[in-house]
């Protein structure tokens, strides 16, 4: 470590990628380089004043309204969502959420955790059975097929970007005989229905988003008059920024989350033309830190199980490589929701109206 940081820093970042892709660099390691990369980011992102990191807030806010829905939204899918179901039952726990859980106390398993926020969701967003819910980026189907057991009234569509993901919801529907599941595949930037919903819950795919605008305009459509709009998205406290792969070490951006944004805790407050704000919320970064830490626990309990998986979907030669890179992805993903005790990059839950 200590002949790293004497390296300038570009050496530095191509001898540690390089040892990270022979699985060769100690966790320690990785912790230690990821907390110096997210200080670089705060020195970077806090300006000298509050005028000035209001106008750059603003400058953000406008630059979005000036890009598409999405941006590398097939990449995306690609760096995550393509990877064989398998994977995530073996490192997500039984409700398959990928995505921050909530840890009541430091007994909770991640499956508590799991439900916890689950059950969250549903009572922020005030679901009632016998509405129509729509679940904009459902992944696995964690919270539709919540929904669909508790309120079983209550009829749910949910939309993705996989194949792979509507297969799985699908077939754990057929397993719990749920049967007020529907799943589309489709690219939410350009998809459009004439249905309209009770309630649209949203989590964790705005950060995939760019112009906010638009997205909300769409999604307004798709609400009815008396409808609720529930977000979940993780943020930085104060500053909103892209993911973008300029230098060697913007590695989770080529890796793991091309065309992605950072929003900050009150981006989407300037965005309220077709919705107004209800409520809003923080949850502390530890619960994502410590989500994080448990996939990457359970990953390391399963690698005899991953290995397999790895060799047949990025083949033999690039499995240790890829292995490396998701348990380094859940460590930085731990560090940086972690960082400063989880008061730096943490969750926002947002409520909104149909105006």
């Amino acid at each position: 470590m200590e002949a790293l940081l004497g390296m300038p820093y570009e050496a530095a970042v191509r001898v540690a990628l390089a040892s990270l892709e022979r699985n060769l660099l100690p966790d320690a390691v990785v912790r230690r380089l990821t907390r110096l990369l997210l200080a670089c980011r705060l020195r970077s992102g806090y300006l000298p004043s509050a005028d000035l990191q209001l106008a750059h807030l603003l400058d953000f806010k406008r630059s979005l309204e000036d890009m598409p829905i999405a941006v590398e939204a097939d990449k995306a899918n690609s760096q995550h969502y393509e990877l064989p179901t398998s994977f995530f039952k073996l490192v997500l726990g039984k409700n398959l959420k990928y995505s921050c859980c909530y840890f009541q106390d430091k007994s909770c398993t991640l499956e508590d955790a799991e439900n916890a926020m689950l059950e969250l969701y549903c009572e922020n967003a005030q679901v009632k059975d016998g509405q129509s819910i729509l679940d904009l980026g459902c992944g696995w189907g964690s919270l539709s097929i919540y929904i669909a057991k508790k309120y079983r009234n209550c009829s749910i569509t949910g939309i993705c970007n996989s194949t792979t993901q509507k297969a799985c919801i699908e077939e754990r529907c057929r397993d719990l005989q749920l049967f007020n599941v529907e799943i589309i595949v489709a690219d939410i930037s350009k998809f459009e229905m004439d249905t309209t919903f009770d309630r649209v819950l949203s989590i964790e795919m705005f950060e995939h988003m760019k112009n906010y605008k638009e997205l909300l305009k769409k999604i307004s459509k798709w609400m009815k008059q008396d409808s609720l709009l529930f977000i979940h998205h993780f943020c930085h406290r104060t500053f909103p920024y892209h993911f973008e792969d300029k230098n060697e070490d913007d590695w989770i951006t080529r890796y793991f989350f091309s065309g992605g944004t950072m929003p900050s805790a009150n981006l989407l407050l300037y965005f309220q033309d077709d919705v107004a704000v209800v409520n809003h919320w923080l949850v502390n970064g530890t619960h994502y830190a410590r989500t994080s830490e448990e996939w990457l626990k359970r990953m390391d309990q399963s690698l005899a199980s991953i290995r397999p998986i790895f060799e047949t979907t990025y083949g033999n030669d690039s499995a240790t490589k890829w292995i490396a890179y998701w348990r380094t992805f859940f460590i930085a993903v731990a560090e940086l929701f972690g960082y400063n005790n989880g008061e730096e990059w943490m969750i926002a839950l947002y409520l909104f109206k149909k105006k």
